[in-house]
């Protein structure tokens, strides 16, 4: 289905409004008016773009000030910004292939932060043995944050059974929870205490920030690499206008982010649970297995999320809550969801 309009809490579909739960905008701001108001107050002084190399002799003070923002809001000694999150996490392979000997990943990293030979974390449910014998070598680990199809943070706790001898650096996509879990959406990054030799953060900006961009987060050394490459310095950086946003708008993230955890908070309290639906009351994702689910929604003037996240995989029913949406527009799709599940008892 085509839309004119951005899809916020309500779409037009053949001159028929719907309530919408679907899309990535967690926070909501892309219709915000105080956030578009720092937008166009930014790109009134900043321009629609800058396509000049982040390296040319002109730098511009935009790039700094979101990007301490960013560290700052990640807890992360440095960060830099590209102009998206795809970016962000080949660049970052890009560097890491000059100093790993071997790649494992989590089931069903993003695309972003896969390597070519990467082999899995897990093999048969057990740690892959390669990751725990006796040969010493430098490992990345590449996980999204929060996996596909799952509501909440990964488990890095196997990370504490590879010896010593392997020297690991851990590469994180945070796309789907910058900006929602940690303290203010601050994200996962900063929690990860593990006895590793370096973590990196990449993530996409335009989700919950709201932004077009992406983010790489990481100790100092390890984001002036990444200010070194031939990729980052030939390729036009993040739109500046956004990058100073981001450094404008700390206000409005946190409360934001507040207004979806409220959100998220009263779901908890009358969504009846089951084994069909799988939610958790701090993720803005909840995953519905109800035969004809999308029909029932759209039968009730509900449309969610529905679409094949990989090739081969199979229909992902995603209902996405975000901090716009208004109780009496949550009360409608859990009225739905709860009524089907005490009619199927």
């Amino acid at each position: 289905m085509k839309v004119n309009q951005f899809p916020d809490r309500i779409i037009e579909i053949d001159q028929e409004s719907y309530l919408y739960f679907g899309g990535t905008a967690y926070l909501g701001l892309s219709v915000h008016k105080s956030f578009q108001d720092l937008v166009i107050k930014n790109i009134l002084k900043w321009g629609t773009t800058y396509g000049s190399s982040r390296n040319a002799n002109v730098k511009l003070t935009a790039y700094d000030n979101g990007e301490l923002f960013l560290a700052k809001h990640i807890k992360a000694k440095a960060a830099v910004t590209v102009s998206s999150g795809m970016l962000a996490g080949k660049i970052v392979i890009d560097e890491l292939n000059k100093e790993t000997d071997c790649y494992f990943h989590f089931p069903d990293a993003h695309p972003a932060i896969k390597a070519h030979n990467s082999l899995p974390v897990f093999i048969d449910a057990k740690i892959n043995p390669r990751l725990v014998d006796a040969t010493p070598e430098r490992i990345t680990i590449l996980t999204d944050a929060v996996p596909s199809y799952q509501t909440k943070a990964i488990d890095l706790s196997i990370l504490k059974e590879i010896p010593n001898h392997k020297a690991i650096t851990l590469v994180v996509d945070e796309s789907h929870s910058l900006g929602i879990l940690g303290k203010n959406g601050s994200g996962i990054y900063s929690e990860i205490q593990l006895p590793i030799k370096r973590k990196i953060l990449v993530s996409s900006l335009g989700k919950a920030f709201g932004l077009t961009g992406g983010v790489i987060a990481s100790d100092l050394a390890f984001i002036n690499q990444i200010k070194k490459l031939d990729t980052f310095i030939s390729a036009a950086g993040m739109n500046p206008a956004f990058v100073q946003t981001l450094a404008e708008a700390a206000a409005i993230y946190q409360s934001q982010h507040e207004k979806l955890l409220d959100n998220l908070s009263y779901i908890d309290s009358k969504l009846l649970k089951n084994e069909t639906i799988k939610f958790n009351k701090t993720y803005p994702l909840l995953y519905i297995e109800i035969d004809r689910i999308t029909e029932i929604l759209k039968e009730n003037k509900i449309i969610i999320a529905n679409f094949k996240y990989q090739e081969n995989a199979k229909d992902i029913n995603r209902i996405v809550i975000t901090a716009n949406h208004l109780r009496s527009d949550l009360d409608r799709i859990i009225n739905v969801l709860n009524d089907y599940n005490s009619y199927s008892k």
